[in-house]
């Protein structure tokens, strides 16, 4: 008999189901994805961490998994939830299925949930602390759990996704330019989509940990630094703002040091101009999110995961300039400064998964350090 599950929210609300993944309980605020498929890059995505995470498209796991579509070295969600597991994997590059692949990284996950009712309510009310367990179905207990977990909010979240020590990404090289620019990026919760996008694109990329100094970086000496994407609140994450506000004020070769920001890389950007970053009501979290540029007046379809946003009201005008907005709340999509080289994004543009329409800001980031090394 299949073993079933339970997934509680905060409100109340309780969704009974059958489990796949492995046995457990885990806590987390509970978000909806809306990408049809890349489900293994979803749970993959360090970005998820500390959430538990609802799929709306209804079938999930059909193409299996394999090693080549991961995101990061491990899975960091703390749940999944579907309304329906494939029983089957069935395409050629698969090496495994879903449910083999949670369990082997101890993440629990619930199908059988009316995932149309779930999203409404996470719509309605906003993201939601919840706990999904296959121990303790007694709805009243997990309720409680749900109340008294940590949620997002003040935590930081970057410190447990970070790499231990630097690195040069060896990537797989294929249709790569030999390197031109060294970047240097801090990893907050990188995908592997953005380093491939960087080898791409010339660059020869050295990995530090989050809590690298401004120090350790100049003494790379790089051409460019990148701020990766990643997990939770951006104000706790001083560390990293503090690092970034240093190399802006007294770059490594005394000249402005072209800077790139992707997702919590925004933000974190955004805060050292000064900027004031605010939780949205239940986040972004897809490959279908409208976004203008609002130099070219050209929409781009972006992949999206992130549940904080900047406040485009407490960054300094005289200093930052407003270039993307999201088409479906106009919340703040992308910035550059006016006088320095050094932009952000907060949306995906390696996508990994979802559409390749700002993969070109990459080339974007290569112009800045072509200029900068005149």
């Amino acid at each position: 008999m299949s073993k079933r599950a339970l997934l509680a929210l905060e409100d109340g609300t309780t969704f009974e189901g059958v489990a796949f993944g492995a046995e457990g309980e885990r806590a987390g605020e509970v978000v909806f994805n809306t990408s049809m498929t890349g489900y293994q890059e979803v749970v993959t995505d360090p970005s998820y961490r500390g959430q538990i995470v609802v799929m709306t498209y209804p079938l999930i796991g059909n193409y299996g998994v394999n090693a080549a579509d991961a995101e990061s070295r491990s899975v960091w969600l703390e749940g999944f939830v579907v309304r329906e597991l494939s029983g089957v994997a069935s395409n050629f590059r698969a090496e495994g299925d879903l449910d083999s692949y949670l369990e082997a990284h101890g993440v629990p996950g619930i199908q059988g949930v009316d995932t149309r009712e779930l999203t409404k309510r996470l719509r309605t009310v906003g993201a939601m602390k919840g706990v999904i367990s296959t121990e303790d179905l007694d709805p009243e207990r997990q309720v409680a759990k749900a109340k008294a977990s940590p949620g997002l909010e003040g935590r930081d979240l970057v410190r447990t996704v970070t790499c231990e020590k630097p690195y040069i990404w060896k990537g797989d090289h294929q249709g790569s330019r030999p390197a031109a620019f060294r970047v240097v990026l801090l990893d907050c919760g990188v995908k592997y989509g953005i380093l491939r996008r960087l080898e791409a694109a010339a660059c020869e990329v050295t990995v530090m940990p989050s809590s690298a100094t401004a120090e350790e970086v100049a003494e790379l000496d790089p051409d460019g630094l990148m701020l990766s994407n990643g997990p939770g609140d951006p104000e706790p994450v001083d560390n990293v703002i503090r690092t970034v506000r240093t190399l802006i004020d007294d770059p490594p070769r005394g000249v402005p040091l072209p800077i790139f920001g992707i997702c919590l890389g925004h933000q974190i950007l955004a805060l050292a101009l000064g900027g004031k970053t605010y939780k949205l009501k239940f986040g972004h979290h897809g490959a279908n999110h409208p976004v203008k540029d609002l130099r070219s007046g050209k929409v781009a379809v972006t992949v999206q995961n992130h549940g904080f946003c900047v406040d485009i009201d407490s960054l300094p005008g005289d200093e930052v300039e407003i270039t993307n907005l999201n088409l479906n709340d106009q919340t703040l999509e992308g910035i550059q400064h006016k006088h320095l080289p050094m932009f952000s994004v907060q949306y995906h543009p390696e996508a990994s998964p979802g559409p390749h329409d700002a993969r070109y800001l990459f080339d974007e980031f290569v112009q800045l350090m072509k200029k900068a090394a005149r």
